[in-house]
Parts: structure tokens; C-alpha cells; sequence
């Protein structure tokens, strides 16, 4: 018989604090003996007489803690615990077993195969009870608050994402009209300390305009499940000169050198796959040693995939190597950091994985830095649910 049935007060706790304990005995003196000792203003008993009874109680509740009489009729206590780590709803509900037969270690061993978290035989000691109970009441406060913690964060950060993409696409349209004018104040002005301050402008305003770019590619990959593609037909091969030129013109004293090898063509998202090349011979020009040349390889040989490297004279410290492809992850490193937000890396991850190839890197191996993409000619846009 449990003795001491009147349990030790406690301070009164809010209501949403409270959390739910069941008791499952067929005898009802057990089930009062046991309930009188838990009960507290922060615990609230639920009781059942069967293991029926008991299933429909766990479907309607969220129950902290379970103590199940092993010696019950049509249903004992091991076949409920079965059940119930067979229930996702209750697959993670700590079972303690109760029972006031003689000590039998291959019933205990049973009771743990079972799930359970502890097996107490009668009669039962109320502090070890008490204390026992309140470990998993306390475990299962701090699950709920971290869980109540993580929804919060979530909802924070979509929020921001949203804002963030919100802002960015509404930052483009003033953006358009300084760019604007700063190209007629440039054109229509004989002072050449006018023409270079429109310069200047020029010059920041594409820049900012490029960070404003990734920053609604950030939103798109985060928030709309994935970057969206539009497949066409494309030679990479015409796109990579088109973009080693653009770089050239912009860093007239660094030396590109393209190899290419095979068929280029592919059904691809040529803009996309553009802003991969630029990213990607960009990230080597500011980072790479400016005294070697930037090597392109571009293999068109295998039907299925084309590969597109690029390598620069230089290392990647290890450090940074492991989150090289993280959003915002520039800020680990100075050099070039005011040429854009760190997004470059991550958005080049992004577009590679929504055409369903690779992006991997090597550095530390030699004194090359290697980005290699490996691209499939044909495929289906990558959504991410």
C-alpha cells in the first residue's frame, strides 16, 4: 500500500505551466493512493481503469509522464506500452511500471524492452516517487518551451526574409532612377569633376544594384522553395566568353585564360548560368593571387553533363572552407568584403543544385584554389518542399 498521501505543498504555478500525468491501474485505491501523492496546482492526473481507457485519454492529451500497473486484466501493462510506442502521438511518453509482485528480473528487463524509463515495485517510497516525477515534468516543461522558443525564431526570421525581399524589390525602382541620371549627367556635361562624380555614381549604383540582386535571390531561395529556372537552349561555352570579356574590360591588367573542350550546349537557365560564371571568376579575381593567371576549363566531352572550373593561385584558410557556401559567410574573410554581402557563393550553390548538378571546392591541397560545377544537359527544375 503507497503510504503518505498528503504531498508536500508547492507554489502555485501559472496555468500554461501545468503539465499532465496519467495513472493506469485497474484497482481504484491504487489509482487514489497514486494520485493523492502526485497531485500538485502544476500537475494535473488523469486517470484510467484499463488500457482502453487509457488510449483514449492519451489521444485527447499531451501527457508528460505515464505510470502503467504492469497486473492489469485484457490488457497488461507491457501490450499498452507497446501500443503506445507504437502511436507517434505517444512514442516519446516516459512509461514507469508499477507493480506489487515479487521482484522478477526478467519482468524488469520485459518492462525496459517495453519502453520503459524506470520500474518501481510496492510499496513505493512518496520522496523517491515525488522526485522522479518531477525530473521528467521538468524535461517536459523545457521541451515545450523550446519548442515554443523555435516556432517564435521561425516565424522571426520568415518575417525578416519577407521584409528583406519586400525591401529589396522595392529599393530597385529609386536605384533606376539615380542610375539614370547620374548616365545624363555624365553624358551632358563638359566638367570633367562632374563627369567623374557621375562616374562614381555609375559605378556604386551597379554595385548596389548587384547586392540588391542577391539579397531577392537569398529571399527567393529561402522563402519561394528554391531558385526558379526558365530552360532554354544555351551554349555555355558563347556565355563564358561573353562573361570572361566583361570581366577582362573591368580588370584590363589580370590575365583569363578560357580552355574549352566539346560540346557546351545544353538545356539550361542561360541568365542563371551566367550570374554561376560571374560569381564564380569574380570570387577568383578578388581573392586570387593578382601576379597568376585565372584558369577556366570548360569540358564538353561526356554526353550527359558538362564540368566548368575555375582556378585561381591561392588558399582558402580550412576555417572558412567549412562554411564557404553559407549565406552571408564573407564576412569571415576582409579582402573584397566591400564588393558585395558574402551571398555570391551561396547563390552559385543554389542555382547549380535548382539545375540538379554540383559545386565543389579544393584548396589547401596545392597553391590552387579549384571551384569545380558539374551541370547535367537535360532535367527537371529542383523544388524544395
Amino acid at each position: 500500500m503507497l503510504t503518505d498521501s498528503n504531498p508536500t505543498p508547492q507554489a502555485a504555478r501559472p496555468v500554461s505551466d501545468r503539465v499532465k500525468c496519467l495513472l493506469v491501474d485497474d484497482l481504484e485505491e491504487n489509482l487514489l493512493a497514486l494520485a493523492a501523492l502526485l497531485r500538485r496546482e502544476d500537475v494535473e492526473i488523469l486517470q484510467a481503469r484499463s488500457g482502453s481507457e487509457a488510449l483514449e485519454l492519451l489521444l485527447a492529451n499531451d501527457v508528460a509522464l505515464a505510470f502503467l500497473d504492469v497486473q492489469m486484466p485484457e490488457m497488461d501493462g507491457f501490450e499498452l506500452a507497446e501500443l503506445m510506442r507504437g502511436m507517434e502521438r505517444t512514442r516519446h511518453v516516459p512509461i514507469i511500471f508499477v507493480t506489487a509482485g515479487a521482484r522478477d528480473q526478467h519482468r524488469q528487463f520485459k518492462g525496459y524492452d517495453a519502453g520503459a524509463v524506470d520500474f518501481l515495485y510496492k510499496p513505493l517510497d512518496p520522496h523517491v516517487l515525488r522526485n522522479k516525477s518531477e525530473v521528467f515534468f521538468q524535461l517536459y516543461r523545457q521541451k515545450r518551451l523550446l519548442a515554443h522558443q523555435l516556432d517564435e525564431l521561425s516565424e522571426t526570421l520568415r518575417l525578416n526574409e519577407m521584409f528583406t525581399a519586400v525591401l529589396g524589390h522595392d529599393l530597385r525602382n529609386p536605384l533606376s532612377a539615380i542610375l539614370t541620371g547620374a548616365e545624363l549627367l555624365q553624358r551632358r556635361t563638359e566638367d570633367e569633376a562632374v563627369r567623374k562624380a557621375a562616374g562614381r555614381m555609375l559605378a556604386s549604383g551597379k554595385r548596389m544594384g548587384r547586392m540588391i540582386e542577391d539579397v531577392l535571390d537569398l529571399a527567393r531561395a529561402r522563402l519561394a522553395g528554391g531558385i526558379p529556372l526558365k530552360r532554354e537552349e544555351t551554349d555555355f561555352g558563347q556565355m563564358l566568353h561573353r562573361i570572361v570579356q566583361e570581366h577582362q574590360a573591368a580588370f584590363p591588367e589580370r590575365r583569363i585564360e578560357v580552355h574549352q573542350k566539346g560540346n557546351g550546349v545544353g538545356n539550361w537557365d542561360a541568365d542563371r548560368l551566367a550570374q554561376v560564371a560571374s560569381n564564380l571568376i569574380g570570387n577568383a579575381l578578388q581573392h586570387g593571387d593578382v601576379k597568376e593567371p585565372i584558369q577556366i576549363l570548360l569540358d564538353g566531352t561526356h554526353d550527359d553533363a558538362i564540368r566548368f572550373s575555375v582556378e585561381n593561385v591561392g588558399v582558402i584558410p580550412p576555417d572558412v572552407q567549412q562554411s564557404l557556401f553559407d549565406p552571408f559567410r564573407g564576412g569571415q574573410r576582409q579582402r573584397g568584403r566591400k564588393e558585395g554581402l558574402g551571398l555570391g557563393l551561396y547563390i552559385v550553390q543554389q542555382i547549380v543544385q535548382a539545375h540538379q548538378g554540383d559545386v565543389q571546392v579544393e584548396s589547401g591541397t596545392s597553391r590552387y584554389t579549384v571551384f569545380s560545377v558539374e551541370l547535367p544537359r537535360r532535367g527537371q527544375d529542383v523544388v524544395k518542399l
